[in-house]
Formats: structure tokens, sequence, C-alpha cells
């Protein structure tokens, strides 16, 4: 796991490499989008990570929001509650790459990684 970026507490962390890929993603858009973190239920351990590109003007007050460099990380409160202190990182290895969740408030995962129980 890399490195993750905290100038300041957040509630959703993120590696030096997440950030560069979902920023590059991101500008492969071609928009200003911030992207929404969340959970849903499903997944074989019971919930499921969800993750998109959203347009800014749809975050609302109930949101919360965690600026990294100018790149906005939104998440509902329900979601963080299960989310709190997750580590979002990227790996661009052949077998098990991608986005990789970590998270401090999961007692189990599936073997994908994409789905956790609490």
């Amino acid at each position: 796991m890399t490195q993750a970026i905290q100038p300041q507490q957040r509630g959703i962390l993120l590696s030096e490499a997440a950030l560069h890929q979902v920023k590059s993603l991101r500008d492969r858009q071609g928009t200003d989008f911030c992207l929404r973190v969340g959970v849903r239920q499903g997944g074989c351990s019971g919930m499921s990570y969800m993750m998109d590109f959203e347009d800014t003007s749809k975050i609302t007050p109930q949101d919360e929001v965690f600026d990294y460099d100018g790149f906005k990380i939104v998440s509902d409160r329900k979601s963080l509650l299960y989310l709190y202190g997750l580590m979002l990182d990227y790996s661009d290895a052949m077998i098990g790459g991608g986005f990789q969740f970590t998270n401090p408030n999961a007692n189990q995962t599936c073997g994908c990684g994409k789905s956790f129980g609490v």
C-alpha cells in the first residue's frame, strides 16, 4: 500500500496513486466532476462499495466533502458511518490491480475486496 495523503484529518483517505488515477480518469471526462464514494446493501459480505464521478452541483448539505488539492471526494453521512477511515489505494499491477479499499470498520471482506461486512 502506498502512503496516504493526509494534510489534515479526513474521513476518507487517498493514496498518491489513487489521487493520480482518479484525477486522470476525471480529466478524460473533460468535466469538473467530484468522486462520490458510498455503500449499498449487497455483495458477498453484506455491503458493497460504490464509487462514481458526479457533477459537483449534486453535492448537498447532507454530504461530507473532502478536498484533495482541488479534487473533491463526497460521501453521504450514512455511508460515512461505514467508511470513516477508509483508505483508497490504486495499483496498476496486471494481477490484483485497480482500486483497493482498506476499511478499518469492516470485520469481514470478500475475496475480491469490493464488499464487506460490519
